[in-house]
Order: C-alpha cells, then sequence, then structure tokens
C-alpha cells in the first residue's frame, strides 16, 4: 500500500501536464517607459498689429495720369437731375494722386482724436462731417504729415471714376451694373459698408459710385460749353460739389457724372470724401 501511495504521488505532475494545467509564475509586465511631456503652453502669438493708418493712407494713394474727356451728360442721356450736368463738355485734367477708399473713421479719429459718423465701424467710411469740418481735418492732417492732401476737384473727381486714359465708357464707376460696383439703395438695408468690399473701377478705385457721397474742393458752378483746363471755381453761392452717390440713393445719382452740392457747414450720415494729393 505505501509503495502505490508513493507512486500515485510521483505522477501527479505528469498528470498534470498532460492536462495542460501548469501554471507558470505570472510575469510582471515591464512597464512602459512614458516620457513626461512638459506642458509647454505656446506663447499666444501677439494679434497683427493694425497698420498705422495715416502710413496707410499715403500707401494707398493711387497716381491719376492727366488728360482730356469729355465731363458731364450727353444731349441724348435723360434721367431726373440731368440737367445739373449739362452742358457736356471738354475738361482738362493734370495728373494728381487719389486714395484708392474714402476717407476711413480710424483715420479721422486718428488725426481728430473723435468719431463724428452716427453708423459706427473702422473701417467704415467717415460721415455726418461737412466741408468745413473736412478742411480742418485736412490742415491737422498736413501738419501731422508735411504733405499737401486736399479734396479733388470736380473735375479731378469725375475723370477718376471714368477711369482716366483706361476709361471703358461705362456709366457706373467700373461697370454698367451698378450692383458690380457700389452701395446703394437697393443692397444696402440703409447702411454703409466697410470700405473697398465691391469690385474697383479701371484705375483700382474703390466706392467711387455708391457708399456715401464725396464731397469736392471746388465750389459748385453750372456748366458752360466752353473748354476748360483744371476749372477750379469759386462757391460763389457758398456750395460745393457731392459726387457719386450713397446708400441711400437711386441709380441715377451712382452715375459717374452725376453731380449735387451742398453748403460748407451742412452734414448727413450719408456725406463723406475722399483725398487727394497734389504732386
Amino acid at each position: 500500500m505505501r509503495n502505490l501511495i508513493i507512486i500515485l504521488i510521483l505522477a501527479l505532475p505528469l498528470t498534470a501536464t498532460a492536462q495542460g494545467i501548469i501554471r507558470h509564475a505570472p510575469v510582471t509586465p515591464q512597464k512602459q517607459q512614458t516620457t513626461k511631456r512638459t506642458a509647454t503652453r505656446k506663447a499666444a502669438k501677439p494679434s497683427p498689429k493694425a497698420p498705422d493708418p495715416v502710413q496707410k493712407l499715403y500707401n494707398d494713394m493711387v497716381y491719376i495720369e492727366g488728360g482730356t474727356f469729355i465731363m458731364g451728360v450727353s444731349a441724348d442721356e435723360n434721367y431726373w437731375g440731368a440737367e445739373r450736368a449739362r452742358p457736356a463738355h471738354r475738361v482738362t485734367v493734370s495728373g494728381f494722386y487719389l486714395c484708392r477708399y474714402e476717407t476711413t473713421q480710424v483715420l479721422w479719429q486718428k488725426v481728430m482724436g473723435k468719431n463724428p459718423s452716427l453708423y459706427r465701424g473702422a473701417n467704415h467710411p467717415v460721415e455726418s462731417v461737412s466741408w468745413n469740418d473736412i478742411q480742418e481735418f485736412i490742415r491737422k492732417l498736413n501738419a501731422l504729415t508735411g504733405k499737401h492732401y486736399r479734396l479733388p476737384t470736380e473735375a479731378e473727381w469725375e475723370w477718376a471714376a471714368r477711369g482716366g486714359k483706361h476709361s471703358q465708357g461705362y456709366r457706373f464707376s467700373g461697370s454698367n451694373d451698378i450692383d458690380d460696383v457700389a452701395w446703394y439703395k437697393g443692397n444696402t438695408q440703409d447702411r454703409h459698408k466697410p470700405v473697398g468690399t465691391k469690385r474697383p473701377n479701371e484705375l483700382g478705385l474703390y466706392d467711387m459710385s455708391g457708399n456715401v457721397y464725396e464731397f469736392c474742393g471746388d465750389g459748385y458752378a453750372p456748366y458752360t460749353t466752353q473748354n476748360q483746363t483744371n476749372p477750379c471755381p469759386e462757391a460763389a453761392d457758398g456750395e460745393h460739389p457731392l459726387r457719386g452717390g450713397s446708400f441711400v440713393t437711386g441709380t441715377f445719382d451712382c452715375l459717374c457724372s452725376d453731380r449735387s452740392s451742398q453748403s460748407a457747414t451742412y452734414s448727413h450720415n450719408h456725406l463723406g470724401f475722399r483725398l487727394a494729393l497734389s504732386q
């Protein structure tokens, strides 16, 4: 009996092996070495610095080569107010610089220290300024820069709006389709828009039609049939030309040829201006 017990005890490992139930000592899994990443926050990138509006103004001046054109409305073109732009006559203007954009609120704020506009937006045209207010702005701007910024004459304005020597003969400044180039009553919901958001004209000038009316520097006077060179009439009745139409006007007011006027003290939220620069 004792021998039989011994034989059975010795046979146990073999039986267990045959049944596949031998359990090896558990292998402790090797811990993967983790690289502790230092949470390095990326330094927040500073927001791009807004360009200085005075320097931007200088960079945005476009040279307008001089030339000769027919200023005003031809006899066969009729619309409400067309009589103000008759008779059509031959005009010659010398070369000058004109800003690509209407004068913005951020530039006015920089020079004057305040923003008179009813509808606010840094890159929107400044408005609610009179012709006299604009003259004060120009005096301060020229003192600041040492340059000779000014308002364009009415003849310069129309020559540039028509595309100068690159004119394609469009009715509006840059197109025969007003919606291509102008913010006017038909597409604005009675608010002006940031400058330069429509298509430019042949000279790369934006918003010569629509957005805000633009004051000219000379006086408002009736047209004559006489040929003229660099006309700059005095404001005999105290009024100055307004050009280009605005966000509250209809189609015809935005024509390159259309003209109206206001006194030097009048201001409104659809009246602004664009700067010229003498050579």
